[in-house]
């Protein structure tokens, strides 16, 4: 996941002296792999560390997310510096927190239609397998009636089985009433 320029730079300045931050702590609070920092200090310590704040109108939703993240964990008295170091009004924060949380209900709103969407078209598989079930119950049913009749027309003196494939459906059956059909047959 790439990070833009001015939040590896806010985070930086955070980190490097003379703030000389736990990079840990920061990691932590920014909910940042620690081993993403500790990349950006080497990066940054081979070269001069160009610090060009962007306009706030290029910002993109995860900068404004992680900046509002940033300054709602620092005390009201340090907000100030850190709102002219990146070149931002406090206006900026309450615009951006409003607009992330209009994207997120409109997220919402659009995961709930989803979930409508899915949950009907469940209750339709729900109603399909039901019929499907009934189907195959109520023809098994048939079949079972049906089968002693056809079977006992198929089985012979020499039969010895009480488990068969019906013919009919193709479903296999072990049925006793074939063994007391045979000992019907012989006379027992």
């Amino acid at each position: 996941m790439g990070y833009s320029r001015s939040i590896k730079v806010s985070i930086l300045r955070r980190v490097l002296p003379p703030n000389n931050e736990s990079i840990t702590k920061v990691s932590e609070e920014m909910g940042l792999n620690d081993q993403t920092i500790r990349n950006w200090v080497k990066q940054a310590a081979g070269s001069q560390l160009l610090i060009e704040e962007t306009s706030p109108r290029f910002i993109n939703a995860q900068e404004k997310y992680l900046l509002i993240k940033e300054a709602a964990s620092i005390s009201e008295a340090e907000k100030g510096t850190f709102l002219r170091e990146r070149g931002l009004h406090s206006e900026h924060l309450t615009l951006w927190d409003q607009e992330l949380r209009e994207m997120m209900s409109q997220k919402q709103d659009l995961k709930n239609q989803e979930v409508k969407v899915l949950k009907k078209r469940v209750i339709e598989l729900e109603t399909e397998m039901r019929a499907e079930r009934d189907y195959r119950a109520s023809f098994k049913a048939s079949a079972e009636m049906a089968l002693p009749a056809a079977v006992c027309r198929c089985i012979t003196e020499t039969s010895s089985f009480s488990h068969f494939t019906c013919w009919l459906c193709g479903l296999h059956y072990a049925a006793p009433w074939v063994d007391s059909e045979l000992r019907r047959r012989r006379g027992r």
